[in-house]
């Protein structure tokens, strides 16, 4: 079918013929200018789905110590937070077959551990002034009655929890990738996975024609319910109850002081993950900065994680590195807070509950440290 002509009806009967993308940056930029070809289905209260460009080329680490190993051809997001990778191949790129796959697995398996909330606003703002887009307009279309903060939190919290949509591009899908798509949309309970072939046809001048075919959406409806996202958030009652039937006394301990603190002088969050967590947002100065979350995952794992790029969004260098010097050098958090410093305080540095503990008096100086933030000036401006 897509060799047949399309035939566009006006003053007269105009042929429009099939016509290949001549590159792939070519095909890539189409898709970054305009992303509406790839909006198909709602969103959880039934709004159309509206896609909004994160990054082009965003960078995939492969650790928590490394820059980008590879590049995801584009990164969008929608207004429930859901974040879309997207990969883009010509029918002529051999690589659309199989090895794309494994290329798209690789990337969301990383982007779900190495992509904090932090780097994905920046990364969003960044392009917005590349793109000669007002924040307001490009905030407008995503946030509704959330700070931007809460917003990218949410994004983080849905890739942790494989929450998100994997998109295959190209002028021509073959089957060999339509039934990999269609068998992994089938066998993955929270990610969806769609192949989107676009045709493009060209007629006199600058008629241009495009036609999107949606393959994978039969295996997403017949995911059970249970699979599908949820928005629930957690309470400080799951916490408690996660805490209770996984946690040894003295790390039920650590997590309590650290709760009740974040209760007593900050503003706790539950996490939508589908793991119990809790991030803390702390006034400083004028600001709510998020600081830490803490994780209780289903491995049996309990992580506290410091959100040093947002601190350094709010504060500044100076402000995270003086965070960073009055932290416990616990476990592996302090070759982690050595490897922030060289990087320029832009990550996420985590230390288990356990290794916290194992050192006497590291959770009070993890305290001490948060009061010695509130108590700091803004050194952004």
């Amino acid at each position: 079918m897509t060799d047949q002509p399309v035939f566009v009806l006006g003053e007269g009967l105009q042929t429009l013929e099939p016509a290949g993308f001549e590159t792939e940056a070519e095909f890539q930029e189409l898709l970054a200018r305009h992303p509406r070809v790839l909006d198909f289905g709602s969103l959880t209260d039934g709004q159309p789905l509206r896609l909004v460009l994160v990054a082009r080329e965003m960078g995939v680490p492969t650790s928590a110590e490394t820059g980008r190993t590879f590049s995801l051809d584009h990164l969008f997001v929608d207004a429930d937070g859901v974040p879309t990778l997207v990969e883009v191949k010509r029918a002529s790129d051999t690589r659309i077959r199989r090895e794309v796959v494994g290329q798209m697995l690789d990337y969301a398996a990383n982007g779900a551990r190495y992509w904090p909330a932090a780097l994905l606003q920046r990364t969003f703002e960044e392009t917005c002034t590349l793109d000669g887009r007002s924040l307001d307009q490009a905030y407008g279309d995503l946030l509704g009655d959330q700070s931007p903060e809460d917003f990218w939190t949410t994004v983080e919290e849905r890739l942790a929890a494989g929450q998100m949509r994997l998109l295959f591009v190209a002028d021509r899908i073959p089957l060999e990738l339509r039934a990999i798509v269609e068998f992994l949309n089938r066998q993955m309970r929270q990610t969806d996975v769609y192949a989107v072939e676009l045709t493009q046809y060209r007629g006199g001048g600058d008629l241009r024609v495009l036609v999107p075919r949606i393959h994978g959406e039969v295996a997403t409806a017949a995911k059970s319910p249970s699979g599908r996202r949820s928005s629930q958030r957690t309470t400080r009652a799951d916490m408690e109850t996660a805490m209770r039937d996984r946690l040894a006394p003295d790390l039920h301990a650590a997590a309590t002081a650290l709760l009740d603190h974040a209760a007593t002088k900050g503003r706790p969050e539950g996490g939508t993950a589908k793991y119990p967590s809790m991030s803390v947002y702390y006034p400083v100065g004028d600001r709510q900065v998020p600081v830490w979350t803490l994780s209780l995952y289903d491995s049996g794992k309990t992580e506290l994680a410091f959100s040093f790029g947002s601190i350094t969004h709010h504060l500044g260098h100076d402000g995270t590195s003086a965070f960073a010097e009055a932290l416990p050098r616990a476990g592996d958090l302090k070759t982690k807070l050595v490897t922030q410093r060289e990087k320029g305080y832009k990550g996420w540095p985590s230390v288990s509950l356990a290794d916290l503990t194992a050192e006497p008096g590291a959770v009070g100086r993890v305290l001490a440290a948060v009061e010695q933030l509130m108590d700091s000036q803004d050194s952004s401006t």
